[in-house]
């Protein structure tokens, strides 16, 4: 059943040497010196995550001639627009919203994920909670560095532009982490200097969403044909 075997994970306790007979995965981290109870471990938990992400950027632009870079960690193309971004989800039934509402130069865009998908099992039905992710984590790409996901969602969504469809049955996935833009620069590290802990700053939280098309286009970064890619620094618990 769902989640059950989240409880059945194996915790690393503070002060434990690393045991390197465990396989790095989403939420089995072998070289951390503390553990973490899982959410369903918690009597309290119902599985509600209700996040704002409000000062928001976006990575080039939803017209950008081909090669492209929408990841812009090195943040040199990055432009302020105005909008939130909204999570209202249920992660133990997988259910619930996510949708923006921005203001571009090119006019009025929203994003709402229609249905959630689970594309990879450590995605845990489509919602999934205080996971590992991205970096050398064992779930997601290493596009972005290694961070504990709060929540995440992934799954299949639209995009309108000034009210008219822009985009049908495109993938969709968000994520609130810990920082991984420098609070002033906005550059994203990939790599620490040292340590496994993932080039992140554990004092601070983003909340991020690419929508991405089917179609692939080996010239850009990521590799897709549309990968319309925004983040909030500013990110309010509900």
């Amino acid at each position: 059943m769902k989640k059950i075997a989240f409880i059945c994970c194996i915790t690393i306790l503070l002060g434990c040497s690393p045991d390197p007979t465990v396989e790095r995965g989403a939420r089995t981290q072998p070289d951390t010196q503390m553990g973490m109870y899982v959410p369903l471990q918690h009597a309290q938990y119902d599985g509600e995550f209700r996040i704002d992400g409000s000062n928001v950027y976006q990575a080039g632009s939803l017209n950008d001639p081909s090669p492209w870079d929408h990841m812009d960690n090195a943040a040199e193309r990055l432009r302020k627009v105005t909008g939130e971004i909204h999570i209202d989800v249920n992660e133990i039934s997988n259910s619930g919203a996510f949708w923006a509402e921005l203001q571009l130069p090119e006019g009025n865009y929203r994003v709402e994920l229609e249905r959630f998908n689970e594309f990879s099992p450590c995605q845990d039905g489509g919602i999934a909670a205080y996971l590992f992710e991205h970096g050398n984590a064992g779930c997601g790409d290493a596009n972005w560095p290694k961070s504990l996901l709060y929540v995440a969602g992934w799954g299949y969504g639209s995009a309108t532009l000034n009210g008219q469809s822009l985009y049908e049955d495109f993938e969709i996935h968000f994520m609130v982490t810990q920082g991984m833009r420098d609070r002033d620069t906005l550059q994203v590290q990939l790599a620490p200097e040292s340590g496994e802990a993932g080039s992140v700053n554990p004092a601070a939280q983003q909340l991020d969403f690419y929508i991405r098309s089917p179609a692939r286009n080996e010239a850009n970064l990521p590799d897709r044909e549309v990968f319309d890619h925004f983040f909030a620094m500013d990110v309010t618990w509900r």
